[in-house]
């Protein structure tokens, strides 16, 4: 990792650990903290729609203490409003810090960190927008600090700080524009939502129900039990003895009332700039574990597993060129992350980034299988997502397993498994990610698929699937991570060995493709 990526990133695992300890992996809120930040924008968008239709521009703050005034639903509907608002500022930055702390913000994601920041300023400025609109002595001074930054442009004639002299009402006029944009800005942020997620196949936008629950069941409880107050009306010829902040959507504004106009802005550019140029300062030579996948045309038998399996809809399937009447498979690297995830799901091994796809598992199980003595004659095998847990594999190792490291569970080819069993292992069990945390983001769920559910490349009908298992390695779940492994252990002492196979069998008759006309006729 890089030097900057590294202190992000043991934060984010001890942040993970204790998360997992508290509510388990599956309910781990730090995973899902894009998906809720899109449930908290749908709750914004529904309140926001209702406070609407009581707000009057012609007078901002008595139509706002009328809805702080009803009980039933005008006060409690806009503290969730203000609540969430304030939630999603913490999701947003909680999911780029994942984002940058897995170095997940270059190359093909690049695009989705770019979108990803702009949407972050857009939720500022609406915030911004919101807090005006109310105008108590936040709002105004939120206003006033606003007009001061903009009068340092040469953008407007007129100084915006006039409005705010007190020597005659705020014009209706800024108070509609503050509304406009409040809710303008949210309507352009759903299209940069688009363009955040046209990158990935089969976008995950909501948490699981049980963590959406409790999560919008809390902020409604929050809203009914402690209402966010309202604060008196803004007074241009007064000061307010007393001004309470939103640091969520005001971190800004010291910095802001004490640094010259100029220096703010460029402050505030300097920010905008580091945060967009992230993608270069963290990307990475495409060599190594970070070449995209290539396609062997000679196996490509252009059945288009590959394509529906790829999380980034970076393959497509094209006419050959060579006189078979079959699709090819083609990658495009400008959007392949190098999950490998294509790579077990071609069956005929025709797939997958360079040294990982399904040939060069198999020759490197051949080389552990022809070492002397045996690699792992009679041992259980865990074959370990390399990014789960890796303070979880002295203990396994100390448990007795034979311990492989994979990039991602997904790239596993099903004839790993079988070679490993018919080479003399007494089991396999693969350790994956925690699924909502997945580099290749569906790395587990196609496992599982190809294992249990005769996904293509599915595990054989022949291997013994009472041998097999999966399991999650999740940071802080040591415990569980050891529990699984006895578990499966223990399952395997009655199970008969499987009979053992020359490390010089033909690779291609061992993985037993299917032929493609019956390919099609599955399909």
């Amino acid at each position: 990792m890089r030097a900057l990526e590294r202190p992000a990133h043991r934060l984010l695992r001890a942040a993970d650990a204790a998360a997992n300890r508290l509510y388990g992996w599956h309910l781990n809120p730090i995973y899902q903290t894009g998906a809720i930040a899109v449930a908290l924008l749908a709750v914004l968008i529904a309140t926001g729609l209702y406070l609407l239709l009581f707000y009057r521009v012609g007078a901002p703050w008595a139509s706002v203490a009328h809805l702080q005034a009803d009980p039933w639903l005008g006060r409690w509907l806009r503290s969730l409003h203000r609540f969430a608002s304030d939630a999603l500022v913490v999701a947003v930055a909680l999911h780029a810090w994942r984002m940058f702390a897995q170095a997940r913000a270059w190359g093909a994601r690049a695009l989705a960190w770019s979108s990803g920041v702009i949407l972050l300023a857009v939720l500022l400025a609406s915030g911004w927008t919101g807090y005006v609109m109310v105008w108590d002595a936040f709002g105004a001074r939120l206003a006033i600090s606003g007009a001061r930054l903009f009068d340092a442009l040469p953008v407007l004639s007129e100084p915006m700080r006039r409005i705010f002299a007190g020597d005659q009402p705020i014009p209706g006029a800024f108070f509609f524009l503050n509304l406009f944009l409040h809710v303008a800005l949210p309507l352009g942020a759903a299209a940069g939502l688009w363009i955040h997620l046209s990158r990935l196949a089969r976008p995950t936008l909501s948490p699981p129900r049980a963590l959406l629950i409790v999560g919008i069941g809390a902020l409604v409880a929050l809203s009914i039990l402690a209402p966010s107050p309202l604060a008196g009306e803004a007074n241009m010829l007064a000061v307010a003895p007393h001004v309470a902040v939103d640091l969520f959507y005001a971190f800004w504004l010291p910095w802001a009332d004490a640094l010259p106009p100029w220096l703010a802005w460029t402050g505030a550019a300097t920010t905008l700039g580091v945060a967009l140029i992230i993608p270069v300062v963290t990307r990475r030579p495409r060599t190594g574990k970070d070449a995209p996948s290539v396609v062997d045309d000679r196996h490509c038998t252009g059945c288009n597993q590959c394509p529906v399996d790829c999380p980034w809809e970076a393959i497509t399937m094209i006419p050959r060129t060579d006189g078979r009447t079959t699709l090819v498979a083609r990658v495009d690297p400008s959007r392949c992350v190098s999950c490998g995830i294509c790579a077990g799901s071609c069956a005929p091994m025709g797939v997958g980034p360079a040294h990982r796809a399904g040939r060069d598992q198999l020759e490197a199980l051949r080389l552990v299988l022809g070492a002397s003595p045996p690699g792992f004659s009679g041992r259980v095998v865990a074959i370990c997502c390399e990014h789960a847990a890796p303070a979880h594999l002295a203990p396994l190792r100390a448990a007795g397993a034979h311990v492989e490291l994979l990039g991602c569970a997904g790239n596993l080819h099903s004839s790993v498994i079988e070679l490993s069993l018919r080479g003399g292992a007494a089991g396999v069990m693969v350790f994956t990610c925690p699924p909502r945390d997945c580099r290749g983001r569906e790395g587990p769920k196609w496992l599982h698929e190809r294992l249990y559910n005769d996904r293509e490349a599915e595990l054989q009908a022949r291997v013994d699937r009472q041998r097999v298992a999966i399991g999650v390695m999740a940071a802080g779940d040591l415990a569980g991570t050891l529990v699984a492994w006895h578990d499966f252990t223990r399952r395997l002492a009655p199970a008969p060995p499987e009979p053992l196979i020359s490390v010089d069998e033909d690779l291609d008759a061992l993985c037993d493709p299917q032929p493609l006309a019956s390919r099609v006729e599955r399909q």
